[in-house]
């Protein structure tokens, strides 16, 4: 790729967050492989999204920590019924919520997420259990159907409704409501929001009092809608293809339905969409301060004495502001992490103690389209006394000298000698068998 150097504030946003380097493609509509064979991405490499195999569910558990959790997968059959299947990030996997990235922590449990994943890239380090790659054609029975169980269990993208809905350039649109007490139904589907028109399919969602309705800056609820006439206070009313964002979440559901999902969050116009965005931005400004940007090591020049010139990347997935920071001339630290982005400590050593201490001699930015989870943008750090994690291909953290110096709780770290898998996270013998 050709680089441009940069000299002042960087210029574009940057959407996309990738852990581990290599020279990729660009994002594509999620897939099956050509031909429908499994794919298994490669060390190194960033895998093509037009070959992620994908899915939808309820997130229903999340070890934060270790980046994995479990999702109830939508099936053919009885949603309730299905078991929640373990899933891990790839260390250069993206979460998005709300429209903004995320950690695994921002999301609720009970979320319906969209899902793009592969195969594990090592199945012997896989912190989830591993399955047969033909797992996704396979009739699970007991009336829960094919695909609730994909041996691509390694993801790439996990993104709420919205951040699906925004990402694509999809709107909701509302057909009709109707109200029992307080609650009830919508019906309502998916169109892209430059074509508008009627929806190719709808579906009923259910509501409750619970249900949070956002419209500019006010935060109302159903009883509001009804109060002021938008909505009828018992029976029928059509909505007129009403264009809106919906929050999805599952819950039980009386009368025997196999699945139908209920709204958490109703968005009614893009300002209340956008503060919603940016009050994620923030809390994920604050996280990325805290854990450093990520990225990986493209090449190391050694001197003497612990002296050496190192060549990262950085990847995306953050906003512009937190690039911005990366100047020539800046002293910055730079610290090995593992597949799980955990940084490495020592004993009641922090982060920054651990690190490499040096300068970023330039900052460089992709004048081609960057290739999909990355920045775009390659720093070269000058240390007097590199550390062992600084290898070529490995993942590191790096921050500017004037971020704070925090230390992190002691499950997102490992000690400086944990070389073993067991020693990094627990074992995929944490999941349940059912």
């Amino acid at each position: 790729m050709t680089f441009l150097v940069l000299r002042s504030r960087l210029l574009a946003p940057l959407t996309w967050l990738v852990l581990t380097g290599g020279i990729g493609l660009l994002p594509g509509r999620a897939g099956e492989e050509k031909g429908g064979e499994p794919f298994r991405p490669e060390a190194g490499r960033f895998p093509p999204m037009e070959k992620a195999h994908s899915y939808r569910g309820e997130l229903v558990f999340v070890d934060h920590a270790n980046r994995r959790g479990s999702i109830r997968v939508q099936g053919s059959g009885v949603f309730r019924r299905n078991d929640p299947h373990p899933f891990a990030l790839l260390p250069y996997a993206e979460v998005r919520y709300h429209g903004a990235p995320a950690d695994l922590r921002d999301i609720p449990l009970g979320t319906v997420m969209h899902v793009r994943a592969f195969l594990p890239p090592d199945p012997k380090t896989s912190a989830v259990p591993v399955l047969p790659v033909n797992n996704k054609d396979i009739d699970a029975n007991h009336y829960r159907g094919v695909g609730i169980f994909p041996a691509e269990n390694h993801v790439i993208l996990l993104e709420d409704e919205p951040s699906h809905c925004l990402r694509e350039g999809l709107i909701w649109k509302l057909g009709e409501v109707e109200i029992r007490g307080s609650e009830g139904t919508l019906t309502a589907g998916r169109v892209s929001k430059a074509e508008g028109g009627d929806p190719a399919a709808s579906e009923p969602l259910t509501f409750d009092a619970a249900t949070r309705v956002w419209r500019g800056r006010e935060c109302l609820r159903i009883e509001d809608l009804i109060a002021e006439g938008t909505w009828p206070s018992d029976g029928k009313k059509s909505l007129d293809g009403q264009s809106v964002q919906l929050g999805i979440t599952w819950k039980p559901t009386p009368g025997g339905v196999f699945t139908r999902f209920h709204i958490s969050d109703l968005w009614l116009d893009d300002e209340a969409m956008g503060n919603a965005t940016n009050a994620q931005v923030e809390v994920h400004k604050a996280f990325v301060r805290a854990r450093w940007v990520p990225g990986w090591i493209d090449a190391v020049e050694y001197g003497q004495f612990g002296h050496a010139t190192v060549t990262a990347t950085l990847f995306g997935g953050m906003d512009e502001s937190v690039y911005a920071d990366f100047q020539n001339g800046i002293s910055a630290w730079m610290n090995g992490v593992e597949n799980t982005l955990k940084h490495t400590e020592g004993g009641t050593a922090g982060p920054t103690q651990m690190a490499a201490r040096g300068k970023l001699i330039e900052v460089t930015r992709s004048t081609d389209a960057a290739p999909f989870g990355s920045s775009g943008i390659r720093i070269r750090f000058e240390t007097d006394l590199i550390t062992e994690g600084i290898r070529p291909t490995r993942i590191i953290r790096v921050r500017p000298a004037s971020w704070p110096d925090l230390h992190l709780p002691r499950e997102e770290t490992i000690g400086s000698g944990g070389s073993q898998v067991e020693e990094r996270f627990p074992t995929p013998d944490i999941f349940p068998k059912y």
